[in-house]
């Protein structure tokens, strides 16, 4: 057996290279996938415009009207009396000339751009000690109704920057967070 290598050993060498080809050919060359589409990409050459989505267009925005916040159980009937009192509060106020309920400048709270400002005003919010005193529950609330700034309430803080901003305590908010 040993003769017959020694005298063939070319032939062997030559057998075992065929034999690397074919099965690189089998596992390699042939298993490249290529995708063939009959349909052409909105951006191809030559490519009919894509159509809009009415539906979305002409849903109503979710800004349009602000939600008014849940009320907890055993509490039901209740926000109509705080209503009412919520009126003769401001009737009183406009009767002597004051504005009891004056809004904040939310954009104080770093993080709260123009945008956001005005999309926190038409959900109700519109003073330091309303976002001062949110709950985990409240900011899940708010948050969920804010949008592409879905997220901001707890990443940048506001909750600790309004507690500091309503008790008017700069100092304490310009060490934390920085110039206002």
């Amino acid at each position: 057996m040993i003769e017959l290598v020694q005298e063939n050993w070319l032939l062997f060498v030559i057998a075992l290279l065929i034999g690397i080809a074919v099965a690189y050919w089998v596992f390699v060359i042939t298993r490249r996938t290529s995708v063939a589409t009959d349909r052409k990409d909105a951006l191809d050459e030559g490519a009919v415009p894509t159509g809009r989505n009415q539906a979305l267009i002409d849903a109503p925005s979710p800004t349009a009207a602000p939600i008014p916040p849940a009320t907890p159980e055993g509490l039901a009937g209740l926000g109509v009396a705080v209503a009412a009192a919520v009126e003769e509060q401001q009737i009183e106020a406009a009767a002597t000339g004051q504005s009891s309920t004056e809004a904040d400048d939310l954009s104080r709270i770093k993080g709260v751009g123009p945008k956001l400002k005005e999309l926190l005003i038409t959900l109700g919010v519109t003073r330091f000690a309303q976002i001062a005193a949110w709950s985990d529950a409240d900011i899940d609330r708010i948050d969920a109704q804010l949008g592409r700034f879905e997220g901001r309430i707890r990443r940048d803080n506001w909750v600790e920057q309004a507690q500091l901003l309503a008790a008017d305590d700069t100092k304490g908010y310009e060490d934390k967070f920085g110039k206002l």
